[in-house]
């Protein structure tokens, strides 16, 4: 199974059975994640074998939705609430990575989470590596889950 497939796997069963939501894969892979706006984005490094970083860019009132429905109550602002759901989130998904890249016995360190987020940004991409940008829609709005590894 491609890591493609196996990262919207795990997505899915993150969202299904810890933030009690519905997503989905919303198309193909894309090309860039282009500028984002109004968005926070929690990633997590990985260094050893496979060096790189997973990230998840969560539009603001998207992010508000997840981290409502994740803890169980209102959110209506940009908080340290939703920072920090969406840095589990990003955690949450570089743990599943790790064991996916693991498999063949790959020594895998994950970095703590971070979050980023403001009015308009790039996620930039450090050069030669490989990427996967993976969109997803909820019923709040969509997201994307991106995964760069150096060649």
């Amino acid at each position: 199974m491609e890591i493609s497939e196996k990262i919207i796997e795990t997505t899915v069963e993150i969202f299904t059975t810890m933030v009690m939501m519905d997503v989905s894969a919303d198309g193909p892979p894309l090309e860039v994640s282009g500028a984002l706006c109004d968005t926070v984005t929690g990633m997590i490094g990985l260094a050893g074998t496979h060096k790189g970083v997973l990230a998840i860019h969560i539009p603001n009132q998207v992010a508000l939705a997840i981290t409502s429905s994740f803890l169980g109550m209102d959110v209506d602002e940009i908080n340290d609430d939703v920072r920090d759901a969406v840095g589990e989130l990003a955690n949450m998904l570089g743990g599943n990575v790790k064991t996916i890249l693991s498999q063949n016995g790959r020594d895998i360190e994950l970095s703590l989470p971070s979050t980023i987020y403001g009015h308009e940004y790039g996620f930039k991409t450090a050069s030669d590596v490989d990427m996967v940008i993976l969109p997803f829609k909820t019923a709040a709005g969509g997201f994307m889950v991106e995964l760069q590894l150096e060649k």
